[in-house]
């Protein structure tokens, strides 16, 4: 896995030790990037379900102000923390949580943090529709903001989740891309 573009472009990472963590694609990185680039600059940018932390490493990379990172592996953290060393990404715009996805977002929501794009990447075969209720609840999304899901490409996500609905989806290999904003009359 390799940072497509940026300031750290063409730096390697390091990938995870085990299959049971599935990385986002370079391909689908870049697609995803490609679509999020007149937004990226300045942003606070979560990515949920870390894994590795490429996606994470590269909206850094492209500009946004913040990264927080989030994953419920102790291992998937270090290789994330790992992964910013590499890279010398300064620690003041970034921040790595251990937590699960749902515990995560129930916290946060209380203190009042929001961030511009999130993208979450849970495990396909997992079922995580308590996350997408609360991804739905968009306290945590900016006023502007973005949610991306990335998901099994027969695995259907619904038109609106709560106070979001779906504007595009993409879909490449067995992978696609659920882009979600605020609904128009919210």
């Amino acid at each position: 896995m390799r940072i497509i573009a940026g300031t750290y472009r063409g730096r390697k990472l390091k990938s995870p030790p085990s299959l049971n963590t599935r990385p986002t694609s370079d391909r689908l990185r870049e697609t995803l990037f490609n679509v999020l680039a007149p937004r990226i600059g300045g942003t606070r940018f979560l990515d949920l379900c870390a894994g590795s932390g490429a996606v994470g490493i590269e909206a850094l990379s492209r500009g946004a102000a913040h990264v927080t990172f989030v994953d419920r592996s102790r291992k998937m953290c270090a290789l994330v923390e790992a992964n910013l060393d590499l890279c010398r990404a300064p620690e003041e715009h970034t921040e790595v949580v251990l937590s699960p996805a749902a515990e995560f977002l129930r916290a946060r929501s209380r203190r009042g943090d929001r961030w511009d794009i999130v993208f979450f990447d849970p495990p396909y075969a997992e079922n995580y529709l308590r996350v997408l209720e609360l991804l739905g609840a968009r306290v945590w999304l900016a006023d502007d903001g973005l949610l991306v899901i990335e998901h099994h490409r027969k695995n259907e996500l619904p038109e609106e989740l709560g106070r979001l609905r779906r504007q595009r989806i993409l879909k490449q290999g067995d992978s696609a891309l659920s882009f979600y904003e605020a609904k128009a009359d919210v």
